[in-house]
């Protein structure tokens, strides 16, 4: 079965990629090629933004969901945000945007999907290119994927991004909640012969049974084992919605029912008459993507966990800072349990380019993005030391701290120059007219 499953699914991607093929262009490819046209794509500022685009699908920081932040996009540095984000078939995805430029832009916003199969490309799934218009998906699989912002070139400012998910059906059992789920999807059945295709939602007996979406009542009947029963057809999303046990039924074959209309009322007929009355509610697709029996959990039940707050100080956005503690983890995700991407050391410069509840996302001077405590940062308006230039000859100040960058400015030996701070063996200096640049530390 799980072969049978992998190969499916191969199929899919396949036939997705084939598809995608042949697609219209998105706002985002379209806008590139014609930055191609214009002979503007060979452009420094052109690759820099095309290299930003592509680095924020491949190298995406991951985020759990709801999320919100508040950033900052640099026009003189081409930049994009890439986020990535695990999806559930059953969920909707709305994301909200707005930006504050000074000028008008188009910010591109798509949502890929991430591939079964390592290489594939991502497909892309939905897309705006006008704010603050929002975005509203809803994934027909499990699996993981990226959101991309990126406005177009020579165009930047401060942004906000909330990202929310709801279930895409309402709870079907009148005044009750999730906390009324007693029994889950997958539990055995029957001494393990058969396994639970759906959940069970305990309440009063006579408590109204609700359509969760607008449908055609179909099958409405009794049987052996879920006693009276109706099976709702949610033709929208190309599945049917089965409810059992019930104590009576209030459609007929072939009604059309609105959301919120009553199906029935809660009872334990069928094999459910030594239990407590209770709902027995099942999800079934049927389309090219999944087929026979899904957990209901998703379609029913939002997700916890609260939204973060937006940053307190949002003007420090786009600014440098430094790292404050004697040492700070650089990590995937704005939590403590997120991937450990790097250890920084006191002074570390870092741009900040992103806020979210009590963390920062920052770039580090090679370009590397990950997030840190907002605690274990402080603003760069000082130096923290100063340093005399020992070298007999003239000593370059690069503008970043590689040793093929650009010269910023030469230094003659003996000049003195305040330290900000440090980073891979360059020192963060301000010498002569007051420009910031690197020196290699052994000078």
């Amino acid at each position: 079965m799980l072969a049978t499953g992998g190969l499916l699914l191969t199929g899919c991607e396949q036939v997705e990629q084939v598809i995608d093929a042949r697609r219209d262009l998105t706002p985002h490819e379209a806008y590139a090629a014609s930055l191609e046209t214009a002979g503007l794509a060979g452009s420094a500022l052109g690759r820099d933004w095309m290299r930003a685009a592509d680095r924020a699908l491949h190298e995406p920081l991951i985020v759990g969901l709801p999320y919100r932040e508040e950033g900052f996009l640099s026009a003189d540095a081409p930049s994009a945000v890439g986020l990535r984000l695990a999806l559930q078939r059953g969920q909707v995805l709305t994301v909200r945007t707005s930006f504050y430029a000074q000028d008008p832009a188009r910010v591109f916003v798509d949502l890929f999907r991430v591939p079964a199969q390592s290489g594939d490309p991502l497909r892309p799934l939905a897309r705006v290119d006008s704010l603050p218009d929002g975005m509203v998906y809803e994934p027909y699989r499990d699996g993981e994927y990226v959101l991309r912002l990126q406005p177009e070139l020579l165009r930047g400012g401060r942004y906000q991004l909330m990202l929310s998910l709801d279930p895409s059906l309402s709870f079907p059992v009148d005044g009750a909640d999730p906390s009324a789920i007693g029994s889950t999807f997958g539990q055995p059945r029957d001494g393990g012969a058969r396994a639970h295709h759906g959940v069970d939602i305990f309440a009063q007996r006579g408590t109204p049974v609700l359509a969760a979406t607008d449908g055609i009542a179909y099958r409405v009947g009794e049987t052996p084992r879920g006693g009276r029963v109706v099976w709702l057809r949610d033709e929208r999303r190309g599945q049917r919605l089965y409810y059992a046990h019930l104590d009576s039924q209030r459609v007929s074959n072939g009604q059309r029912v609105r959301l919120g209309d009553t199906l029935g009322y809660v009872g334990n007929s069928g094999n459910a008459r030594t239990t407590s009355p209770h709902l027995h509610f099942g999800v079934y697709a049927r389309d090219e993507h999944a087929r026979g029996p899904q957990d209901p959990f998703p379609y029913i039940v939002r997700p916890r966990g609260a939204l973060p707050g937006l940053p307190s100080a949002p003007e420090r956005l786009g600014h440098w800072a430094r790292v404050s503690t004697e040492s700070a983890t650089l990590r995937a995700g704005p939590r403590s349990r997120a991937q450990a991407l790097a250890s920084l050391p006191r002074h570390t410069p870092v741009r900040l380019a992103a806020g979210s509840g009590s963390w920062w996302r920052v770039r580090l001077p090679d370009g590397l993005m990950g997030w840190l405590p907002s605690s274990a940062t402080e603003n760069a308006e000082s130096a923290v030391r100063e340093e005399v230039l020992a070298a007999l000859n003239p000593v370059p100040i690069r503008a970043e701290p590689a040793p093929e960058a650009p010269v910023v400015q030469p230094l003659p030996p003996g000049s003195r120059v305040a330290v900000w701070g440090e980073f891979s063996g360059y020192l963060w200096v301000r010498a002569g007219d007051g420009r910031p640049g690197w020196l290699a530390s052994q000078q």
